[in-house]
């Protein structure tokens, strides 16, 4: 294996752990680990495999039905071009190698029957932060060889169309967002924010604007979570990311809408976002069709 800069294995993430003080990890873009799961006959949570900005090179020492999901990598399995969202056969011995990408930033490999780590508190995702599960805590070097777990049911070869990247990323208000003044509140929704190389996966480190406070209140601690968008004392607001810290300081003026999140995900270092306003009303519906455009992939994909 020669991994992309960032590969990782990544599932859904550690739920309920919150209040130990244990973040959720798991995949950036959770849409597109799922759809990679359906498409090989996975349950939603298997482990699959995260690359942050390809290219790479994978070897499959064994016969397995494989699903590539995410950006266009420009893919090749065995020097055949591979389309994203194609659930193919990949033979003993071949080769599957990813190209650097032109939009996104973040492809995932799913495997019939998933990656085979040790559960930890309930996920098989790697934790950076505490070096823990995943693959020995940590990134995949050259060179890893990884185990894969039985499928569950024998897959078919299908493929699906995967659901656009581009768009205004849609926020609701964050607790804080009346102690910004109206400048910020305008500039929140009208600047084109510049995701900086500063970037992980803890947080999107973003440039734009300064967004000031009206108020030098004090914050108590308080609970945080992915999608949540603080703004530290020097007006540059960071967007919280699956490796969020549970509690944090600053001010939150706004929270990236669950269903938004993925496409968050793959904003490259370099590239640029804009937000939009949402209501709490219209987060829910758009987290309702997403739930129903996955269960129609599902149920196609049973059929089929």
């Amino acid at each position: 294996m020669r991994p992309a800069v960032q590969t990782t294995v990544q599932d859904l993430g550690r739920r309920g752990s919150r209040h130990l003080g244990v973040g959720a990890c798991g995949a950036m873009d959770r849409l597109a680990l799922m759809i990679g799961n359906a498409l090989v006959g996975n349950a939603d949570d298997a482990a699959a495999l995260e690359l942050c900005l390809p290219p790479a090179v994978i070897r499959f020492d064994a016969t397995c039905f494989i699903a590539l999901t995410g950006p266009d990598c420009a893919a090749r399995l065995g020097g055949a071009t591979l389309r994203e969202g194609r659930a193919v056969v990949a033979e003993a011995g071949m080769t599957l190698e990813l190209s650097s990408t032109t939009r996104g930033a973040r492809a995932y490999l799913c495997i019939a029957g998933g990656i085979d780590v040790p559960l930890v508190m309930g996920s098989r995702s790697t934790d950076l932060q505490t070096q823990m599960g995943g693959f020995e805590g940590r990134l995949i070097r050259r060179g890893d060889v990884l185990q894969v777990r039985p499928a569950d049911t024998p897959p078919k070869p299908a493929s699906i169309a995967l659901p656009p990247i581009d768009g205004p990323i849609r926020v609701m208000a964050g607790p804080e967002f009346q102690e910004f003044g109206p400048e910020a509140h305008a500039a929140l929704f009208e600047a084109n924010w510049k995701v900086t190389p500063q970037s992980n996966r803890m947080g999107f480190r973003l440039d734009g604007p300064v967004l000031s406070r009206v108020t030098d209140r004090e914050l108590k601690s308080h609970a945080v979570f992915p999608g949540v968008i603080q703004v530290p004392k020097g007006g540059a607001p960071i967007v919280l990311m699956a490796d969020a810290h549970t509690t944090g300081g600053y001010p939150r003026i706004a929270t990236v809408i669950a269903a938004d999140q993925w496409r968050l995900a793959q904003a490259p270092p370099g590239g640029s976002i804009r937000f939009s306003a949402c209501t709490r009303t219209a987060a829910a519906v758009a987290w309702q069709r997403q739930q129903t455009y996955l269960q129609g992939i599902r149920s196609s994909l049973h059929a089929h």
